[in-house]
């Protein structure tokens, strides 16, 4: 599934940048990304409160930033329902130096568990899985940005993006809508 060109990372921060709203699109990305895979409603607006307030103190965003916002949504939507799990997170391309990729990791998995949190306050009682995954990531969250540009890093941060995709599919496989093709989905384990 290709990508709209609207959705490229650098569109989405030009259009944060000019509506002075401080956030990196892989923050958006995460948020909207947590709040599906929580479960918000996918049909109408339901979503853009929530995001709203994350993102822009409840204000309505420019017109620019709307659009590719609601193109950003639509398309996790449809990755995240595609049964060949055609989603990941929107991190940058490998141009980037590691440290600003794990940095990004990092961003992407904060503000997907906060936009998960608010729409599943009670993630404590969902399944062992899903309260195990949202501990690891919580881990991932707080992973260190300063790393050795080695194979071995790269290899690392490659296997936590993996399971922080496997992980939003296993949150998003229970919250949101059911899916008639329920195969169980194996995250396999950090090292």
């Amino acid at each position: 599934m290709a990508t709209l060109p609207t959705l490229r990372m650098d569109n989405l921060l030009a259009a944060l940048n000019e509506a002075e709203i401080g956030q990196h699109p892989v923050e958006v990305h995460g948020a909207l990304v947590g709040l599906i895979c929580g479960g918000v409603e996918q049909s109408g607006k339901a979503w853009i409160l929530p995001l709203l307030d994350l993102m822009n103190d409840g204000k309505p965003l420019p017109p620019k930033l709307n659009v590719l916002v609601d193109e950003l949504f639509q398309d996790a939507v449809t990755r995240l329902s595609d049964t060949d799990f055609g989603f990941s997170p929107m991190l940058p391309e490998e141009e980037e130096s590691l440290s600003k990729r794990v940095e990004a990791l990092s961003l992407w998995v904060q503000s997907f568990l906060t936009g998960i949190a608010i729409i599943q306050p009670k993630l404590s009682k969902a399944s062992s899985d899903v309260r195990e995954v949202i501990q690891d990531l919580s881990e991932i969250a707080q992973v260190e940005f300063d790393v050795e540009e080695d194979d071995e890093s790269e290899a690392a941060l490659i296997e936590l993006m993996e399971f922080s995709r496997m992980a939003a599919l296993l949150c998003y496989s229970e919250f949101g809508p059911a899916v008639e093709d329920d195969k169980p989905i194996d995250l396999g384990a950090i090292h």
